[in-house]
C-alpha cells in the first residue's frame, strides 16, 4: 500500500493519481480544486442548491454532499471528469439522457468528462428526482 504524503489516503498503486481532499468544508474543497475546474464546481453546487433548497450541505466520503433525510447527491472533482453520485435508481432512470449527454456511468455513479458541456439542467432534474424519491420513502 502507498500512502499519499499530503492527504494520507492509502492506495494499492504507488504514486496513484488522485485529488487530495484535506478539508471537511465544501468551500475549501472547491477552493482547493484545480483552478480550471472551480467555476464548474461552483455552478454544479449552485445548480444542486437551486433544485434542492431545503437540503443540507455537508461533506461525506470526502465529497460535497447534499442531504435531505438521506444523501440526495454528491459530486467530486477527478483528473478527467466530474463525478456525480446520485445513487443507482437515479442513474438507471436517466441512463438514456446520460448517454446522450456524453457521460459514462455505472451503478450509482456518473462520470462527466471535463471536455463535454456540463449538463446542468440534467443535474438539476436528477437532484429533483432524488428529492421526489426521498418523499416517497417517508
Amino acid at each position: 500500500m502507498w500512502k499519499c504524503p499530503k492527504c494520507n489516503r492509502e492506495f494499492s498503486n504507488t504514486n496513484q493519481s488522485h485529488y487530495c481532499v484535506t478539508s471537511d468544508n465544501i468551500n475549501e474543497y472547491i477552493n482547493n480544486a484545480p483552478e480550471e475546474h472551480r467555476e464548474t464546481l461552483l455552478r454544479v453546487r449552485e445548480t444542486i442548491r437551486a433544485a434542492a433548497p431545503e437540503a443540507e450541505e455537508r461533506m461525506s466520503w470526502k465529497m460535497p454532499t447534499f442531504w435531505q433525510g438521506k444523501n440526495l447527491i454528491q459530486f467530486a472533482v477527478h483528473k478527467n471528469h466530474l463525478g456525480l453520485y446520485p445513487g443507482p435508481d437515479a442513474v438507471e432512470a436517466f441512463a438514456d439522457r446520460l448517454t446522450a449527454a456524453g457521460t459514462t456511468f455505472s451503478k450509482g455513479a456518473i462520470q462527466i468528462p471535463w471536455a463535454v458541456s456540463m449538463p446542468y439542467d440534467l443535474i438539476s432534474e436528477i437532484t429533483r428526482y432524488n428529492i421526489d424519491a426521498t418523499k416517497k420513502d417517508e
